[in-house]
């Protein structure tokens, strides 16, 4: 006897209304991506979602969401999360996507509302001996013309050098012949307050002669004495920018660009490229006393908009380290990273590896 097999059909009823109605609403959407599109592709560039508005959004959120994400997929990345970090909080990730506020950095929410409190708004990488973010560095940009002014000046005696007896044998280490390190100065006119007897501002401490390129000099010079060939550009930036009618403030990296992407051209040997400032902070922060004797202390800045800026803090990190063991407390805070909207952020770092932002002393 046949087993009479039961079989349940779904029968889906659509009206005309309802079949009207779907195809109205896949018509509309179909078009709407295309007008969307249209629209997005004819915008001008400042107003498009590029890369960097991406990037932004993403500073703002915290390390331990993207890795949380990852662990999803692979949970080897369990590893990389710290103890002290909680999980991951999809309302949390919300929010500072969407408000660009960061829940564990108070400064992503008071910098916008206090003027000039943006100045805080900096990683530490490297934290030295008494530095906070409260002295941090202080680059002053002044008026071109500010710059450009003529001052009294009293020159600096030349340092004595201390003559060693001749080496038996010639150095293990050295670069011989080759000029490895570029050493310049995009503020070449910055100066110091103890040879400007007519000003006590650090606003207004410039002068064509007495300044940072005299560091320069001096810091190329020890380089050669201990085998490591380097070389000292002069050139007054100050200059051109008024031969090109730029700003000192926005286009000073602008100018020195130029020079150092023609030194590294012309000599394939550059390998370490240094631009060395000095800060407008006081003595009180930018001197360290070794041995009855005062030294100025070093501080490392890093662009963190510029794509070398992991390996540029590496060589940071290793000099400090250095600084540090031999000198303890000379580097000043070690390293800070200088990034974000409305901020230069390269520094020029992205010609080179080894390109390095490089302050010593102060006013």
């Amino acid at each position: 006897m046949r087993r009479k097999i039961s079989r349940n059909r779904r029968v889906l009823l659509l009206s005309k209304h309802k079949v009207f109605v779907i195809l109205s609403f896949f018509i509309a959407g179909f078009f709407a991506v295309f007008i969307l599109v249209g629209i997005m592709t004819s915008l001008e560039p400042n107003y498009r979602v590029s890369s960097s508005t991406v990037k932004k959004w993403t500073t703002n959120v915290d390390e331990i969401h993207f890795l949380s994400l990852m662990l999803l997929e692979n949970r080897l990345f369990k590893e990389a999360i710290p103890e002290d970090k909680a999980e991951f909080s999809p309302w949390k990730f919300i929010f500072e996507v969407g408000t660009n506020i960061r829940l564990h950095d108070v400064r992503s929410l008071v910098s916008r509302e206090l003027p000039g409190f943006d100045l805080y708004d900096r990683q530490i990488l490297i934290a030295g001996e008494g530095t906070d973010y409260t002295n941090l560095t202080v680059e002053s940009t002044p008026p071109l013309d500010i710059v450009l002014e003529e001052r009294e000046a009293t020159v600096p005696e030349e340092k004595k050098e201390q003559e060693k007896p001749a080496e038996k044998e010639p150095k293990q280490q050295t670069t011989g012949e080759k000029e490895v390190v570029f050493i310049y100065n995009t503020h070449n006119r910055e100066s110091f307050l103890p040879y400007l007897p007519k000003t006590d501002n650090p606003n207004d401490a410039f002068h064509p002669e007495v300044n940072i390129t005299k560091v320069s000099d001096q810091l190329a010079k020890d380089l050669e004495r201990n085998g490591i060939g380097s070389t000292v550009d002069h050139t007054d930036i100050g200059s051109i920018l008024v031969d090109k009618g730029w700003n000192y403030s926005t286009h000073s990296y602008t100018a020195s660009k130029e020079v150092v992407e023609t030194a590294l051209q012309s000599n394939k040997d550059l390998n370490f490229v240094f631009d060395i400032h000095r800060d407008s902070m006081r003595a009180d922060v930018t001197t360290k006393e070794i041995n009855g004797k005062e030294y100025a202390k070093i501080m490392f800045v890093i662009g963190g908009d510029n794509p070398n800026h992991e390996k540029n803090s590496a060589l940071a990190a290793a000099l400090h380290e250095k600084l540090e063991k031999k000198y303890p407390g000379l580097s000043r805070g070690g390293v800070e990273m200088y990034a974000g909207a409305g901020r230069n952020g390269v520094y020029n770092q992205d010609v080179s590896e080894n390109a390095l932002t490089i302050e010593m002393g102060g006013a």
